[in-house]
């Protein structure tokens, strides 16, 4: 009787477990999802099929989180479960593990193909089944294979991951001579292709990232409480700042206000960084380094809320007060983001709005003074090249998916406006960045609650009402 004793405490859990309802995503109801299937399924034929792989199972104790295209297309978390999106029929199948109750004791109850009821409401899908039951003829009747297989042949993006970034590093490891694995994506093709043959396998990408161009209402109002709790955070910073104090306190400063509004995680490694040389690598990411008085702040930090994101970013001087020159060179930056700003609205083009900001801001430079040569040149570059102010989507990543630029702007489209400025031979780089949407009557600047005049930043950091405060080293044991 005793040797059976140690499995109790499973079968108690497990017993629980089996009451309590297994956790799934609340922003966004089925018809959302069945929306965007019906636009695949328009975009792919009555011939062809969709099959997306979702994430594997985490390796480790990161916290686990589905990829962002396959939480788009379904919003579903469990690793290793599959979408069927089935062109000829216009039916979604969710291919789903077995329950793991072991697992689940230890973490919690997650869904599984034995919620297949469940998931059906949650998703709108019209079939769940055990993901064993993906056999060859899981695609159809034996002879009866679809002409075309799409699915996912670029990276799929994780948590603080983008697109071009997961490309290099799969890059790096396919270069490697002791490694040269193919990513993950690209081995699943291949066993598409070997087990399938005669099926053409197409890549999804374009029409996923067609879709994800233009973001839903339930997605704005994500994109909008992300920037929201981030400009909340960057506040927390800019009254921490002050000289001695470290660029990871300014951090840890942010991803606390991040935890307690209800962000897991953070859409991209924070970028805090002071003195010249730090700001002008433009992804810093150390953090380290202690700041002075004379110096500036640069800080771009988001969290991932959700699993949407924002990128924001803002400069303060660390004494309160902007030197003149710091004041000179980003009070041209604001400018222009102002005049930018202003233009937005659906039917103009990025081109369109640059153009008219170019020629009002050249009229100004006529009767403004620069203290140095070196910093009208700069000025001048930056309304003629725009300094990267239209700079990228954002979404589900921060550098997100889809385009923007091809074409008038859309209503529905969320982008970064990122106006930089550089003067090399003093090695400085000074800019603004904020998260906008494009709305029907213009655009929604999602942190336009946030400081951007000078002397509102300066008086921010003047305040002092931060939450930094360090503990005292323990002493060192004696000997």
């Amino acid at each position: 009787m005793t040797r059976h004793l140690p499995a109790l405490p499973l079968l108690l859990a497990t017993t629980a477990l089996a009451q309590a309802p297994a956790f799934r995503q609340t922003d966004f109801p089925p018809e959302e999802f069945q929306a965007r299937w019906a636009k695949i399924y328009d975009r792919i034929g009555d011939k062809a099929v969709l099959v997306m792989q979702g994430v594997s199972k985490t390796p480790g104790f990161a916290f686990p989180r589905q990829t962002n295209e396959f939480y788009y297309l379904s919003g579903i978390e469990t690793p290793h479960t599959y979408l069927f999106l089935d062109g000829r029929t216009r039916q979604a199948t969710l291919f789903m593990p077995a329950r793991d109750a072991r697992l689940e004791a230890n973490e919690g109850k997650v869904l599984s193909a034995a919620d297949a009821p469940e998931i059906r409401l949650l998703t709108g899908a019209d079939h769940v089944l055990p993901n064993s039951d993906m056999k060859d003829e899981w695609l159809g009747k034996p002879g009866a294979t679809p002409a075309t297989i799409y699915t996912l042949l670029s990276p799929a993006e994780g948590n603080s991951e983008s697109r071009g970034e997961l490309r290099a590093a799969n890059i790096a490891i396919a270069n490697d001579p002791w490694d040269g694995r193919t990513s993950r994506e690209l081995h699943f093709a291949n066993l598409l292709r070997t087990r399938f043959p005669q099926a053409d396998v197409r890549d999804i990408t374009p029409i996923l990232d067609e879709l994800r161009s233009i973001k839903s209402p339930r997605e704005i109002a994500l994109i909008r409480r992300a920037s929201e709790i981030a400009g909340q955070g960057m506040l927390a910073a800019i009254r921490s700042s002050k000289s001695g104090v470290f660029e990871y306190e300014l951090d840890a400063a942010a991803r606390y206000v991040f935890l307690v509004n209800g962000a897991r995680l953070e859409g991209y490694r924070s970028i805090t960084a002071s003195g010249t040389t730090n700001i002008a690598n433009g992804h810093y990411f150390r953090n380290t380094s202690r700041l002075d008085d004379g110096q500036m702040v640069l800080m771009d930090f988001a969290p991932d809320y959700h699993y949407y994101t924002s990128d924001i970013g803002r400069m303060w001087p660390v004494s309160g007060k902007f030197s003149p020159e710091q004041r000179e060179l980003l009070q041209v930056v604001l400018d222009y983001r102002n005049n930018i700003l202003k233009r937005i609205k659906p039917g103009l083009t990025v081109r369109q709005i640059m153009d008219e900001t170019k020629t009002e801001m050249t009229a100004q430079f006529a009767t403004r003074k620069f203290s140095k040569p070196e910093y009208e040149q700069a000025a001048r570059l930056l309304i003629e090249r725009g300094g990267g102010v239209f700079s990228h989507p954002v979404g589900l990543t921060v550098h997100d998916d889809g385009t923007y630029t091809q074409g008038p702007l859309k209503v529905g489209q969320v982008f970064s406006i990122d106006p930089a400025i550089r003067v090399p031979s003093e090695n400085l780089y000074l800019r603004y960045e904020d998260v906008v949407v494009v709305t029907e009557k213009g655009y929604e600047n999602f942190t336009d609650f946030l400081p951007t005049e000078l002397n509102d930043l300066e008086a921010l950091v003047k305040s002092g009402n931060g939450m930094v405060q360090r503990f005292p080293a323990a002493p060192a044991p004696k000997r």
